[in-house]
Order: structure tokens, then sequence, then C-alpha cells
């Protein structure tokens, strides 16, 4: 425990969204506080101790409450309860925020809008290797607060989203990177502006000799840095690492243009724990990426197979667009809201594009009179047909490309579901495990 107040003791707590977060922040402040929980999803299967703890709207709004826990997939505007929310908007809180009125650990966040992940994923299997006492946690899927066995000396990586970042009000970080900016989640946050207002909280609530680690080359987080004074050192990030170095490696994985910018990061936040470079470069080269990421799934002599289904947007499907040559494109889901396609021609003419879904309308409009496309109500349907095509192709090297470019709730509870389902077809059709 720490110096700090902790005002997350005895106190009348609202829990809203029972998800992951929501379930880790219930079992964490049920033992000093009077808990009520709430959904906007009425049938979740909940165990008897969280059923008993469930409120009605109707109760809720008699109550009163000293403190409101916010999950990050409850969007203010948009929920059940946000007349009430917006009422009560002061008493917000957030997951992030309890962990740091309990504990006083050094906490690395990375931000961004693509490559939270990888990064978090690569930096954490560097420190473990280097033998730090190292905790992987928050949005890539470990609620902080589900976190065991803490110690003193224990070191949190952190994965933070915008919607976590919005709601916080406490939570500070030694060590913050935002790895790049590109217009993302404008359906929750309006505009661009709110969305980079919400990326840089984690900067701007940083001290003095606080580090933030920046793009150097990403002009939206540039530009911010240039109309705000932030408290914390600020270290540019140089994201164009010599070819020569990345020969080192020996990792096809991580010369993606995404993937040596997360690399590019990583080494910066290493330098400031005296990480080995033997360690660093072991870890580098053996490291495979994370599930469902640009992973090649499947790959002979003619052709390759990559499950991309993380892309919920066109900012990160364009990368390995511009990396291969005679793509077959899968994509569709829910759409972003102000996402556009932004491919030069010269790329676009190596891409079929087979769209599947309700939404084959906003994609049909976005990439007509740039590549050439087909749209079908499912992605089975779209890959068995697009597997025929593949079939009459003599090409030398053909690539499938499962990069929806979309969110996954249509059809899908997420994206790794989403990714399992199109592994599950492939393995049909492939000699894939």
């Amino acid at each position: 425990m720490n110096e700090k107040p902790n005002i997350f003791k005895d106190k009348k707590i609202l829990i809203y969204g029972l998800g992951k977060t929501g379930i880790s922040a219930f079992n964490f402040l049920k033992k000093d506080n009077d808990i009520s929980l709430f959904d906007d999803v009425s049938n979740l299967n909940l165990n008897k101790i969280l059923r008993k703890k469930l409120k009605s709207i109707t109760q809720i709004q008699k109550k009163q409450f000293d403190i409101i826990i916010l999950s990050p997939g409850i969007d203010i505007n948009k929920c059940k309860l946000k007349k009430f929310l917006k009422t009560n908007q002061k008493k917000i809180y957030t997951d992030l925020d309890i962990f740091f009125s309990n504990f006083k650990n050094l906490c690395i966040t990375i931000t961004g809008t693509n490559g939270k992940s990888t990064t978090c994923q690569l930096l954490y299997e560097v420190f473990k290797k280097q033998g730090l006492d190292v905790k992987l946690t928050g949005n890539i899927g470990y609620p902080i607060l589900s976190t065991k066995n803490i110690k003193q000396k224990t070191i949190f990586i952190i994965e933070a989203s915008s919607y976590q970042l919005e709601y916080s009000k406490l939570f500070n970080s030694k060590f913050a990177a935002i790895l790049n900016i590109a217009q993302d989640h404008l359906e929750r946050h309006k505009n661009l502006n709110n969305y980079i207002s919400a990326k840089f909280k984690i900067i701007k609530n940083q001290k003095k000799n606080y580090l933030a680690f920046i793009n150097k080359y990403d002009s939206y987080s540039n530009n911010n840095i240039k109309k705000n004074n932030y408290k914390s050192k600020i270290i540019y990030v140089n994201t164009k690492l010599n070819k020569k170095f990345l020969k080192n490696f020996k990792n096809e994985y991580l010369l993606s243009t995404s993937n040596i910018q997360n690399l590019s990061f990583v080494i910066e936040i290493s330098k400031k724990f005296k990480i080995k470079r033997s360690t660093l470069f072991d870890v580098v080269k053996r490291f495979k990426g994370l599930k469902y990421r640009q992973q090649i799934i499947f790959k002979n002599k003619n052709l390759t197979i990559i499950n991309d289904s993380k892309s919920t947007s066109y900012s990160s499907s364009i990368e390995t667009l511009k990396r291969r040559k005679n793509i077959y494109w899968l994509l569709g889901g829910i759409p972003k809201k102000g996402d556009k396609f932004k491919l030069s021609k010269f790329y676009c003419k190596n891409i079929k594009g087979f769209i599947f879904g309700k939404n084959y309308k906003k994609f049909s409009l976005d990439l007509k009179n740039k590549i050439q496309y087909k749209k079908y109500s499912n992605l089975k349907n779209a890959l068995n047909d697009l597997l025929k095509e593949i079939n009459k192709d003599n090409s030398v090297e053909k690539n499938i490309l499962f990069s929806p470019a979309a969110a996954s709730f249509d059809s899908f509870k997420n994206f790794e579901n989403r990714g399992f389902y199109f592994n599950k077809l492939i393995r049909k059709n492939f000699n894939v495990r």
C-alpha cells in the first residue's frame, strides 16, 4: 500500500459493465465496500454472488453512490444509464484508478491506434528474459485488478485503450508510450480531437520526472505536443530502423513497417532499464507475434494465408496490403466511423477484394474505382468463392489476406472469435493445425 489516500474504501460503489474488467473490480472491492452491479445485457451468465448484487435501473436511480466504476466497453452516450451517468460524471472512475490508489508499482503504459498488444507482449518477454518481476495487464486481456502475487519490485506493462484512459481520473504512469495515432473509434469519441485527447491523457497526467515516448514521425502526436506544455520528458522514438540492424534479428514477422515501429519502442524503453543487448536480440529472434495479428497460418511455394483478424480499420490493414503481391483480400464487419481507405493506385492494382457481411455498401463506396471487389452475405461464402478463383490463378506468388478492416460484433463475439472461425474454415481446405 502507499501514501496516496485510497478513496475506494468504505464506499457505496456502482460497477457498470460485467465483462472481465467489471468482475475483477468487484472481486477487488467487495470486501471493503457496499457494491451494486449493473449491465446493459440482462441475460448474462453470472454466479449467485454476482446475481445478488445486480440492481434494476429504478433501484440505481433511487440510491446515492459515492463512486461509479465504468468498464471500458460502456459508452456514456449510448448506454441504458446515460442520463444517470452524465448527472454523476464526477463520480466516474476506472479499474486503472483503483489500481493506482492501492499500489505504487512502476508502470509502463502503452497506447496508440495500432500495435499496442504486440509491443506490450514483446516488451514483457524481454523484461522476463532479463529476470525482472514483470506483469502484463490491461486491454491485452488481463484486467489489472485480477493480477496476483504483486510485490514491491513488480513492474507492470499495461496496454491502455482510449476507452480506459477516457474515464480515468487518478491513474498516471512513470513510463508512457503513444505508438501512433490514426482515425479510429470516432463512433465513440465523436471526432479525432477527442480521440487524441483521450490517448494523450496518459502523458497529461505524468509528473515532471516521468518519461513519455512518442513516435518521431507521427504527425498527430507531434502536433499535439507542440500545442501543449506537458510536464514529462518527451523522448522521440526513431521508428525507421536501419535495415542492416534489423537483419541481425532474422525474424520475418518483425520486418513489416508496423512491427518495426513496435520494435523501435521496445528498444528505446529497454534502454532505460539497462536490458542486455544479448537478451533483447535473443527474445526478438524467437518472437512469434500474437494470434490473429498479421499471423501467417499457411505457407507453401505459391500461396501464403494470413490471419489478421485484429484489423478493425483500414489503417491497420494497409501495411500488409503494401507488402504483398497478388492479394485476395477478405474484409467486412462493422466499419469504423470516419474511416477512409488511403492506398495509392500503385498498390491497388495488386488487390482483389472479397467483402462479406451486411455492411457491404459502406465498403463498396470506399473501394469503388480503387480495387476489384465482389460482395457476399458471410465470410464462409466469400472464402469459398475466393478459393475457386485462386485455383484458376497461375501466379507464382498468391496471398490470401483475412484483414477485415472493421469491428467484429456484427457476427462474432470479438476479433479472437472471428480469427478462430477463419482458421477453422482454412483447416477444412488446407493442412493447417
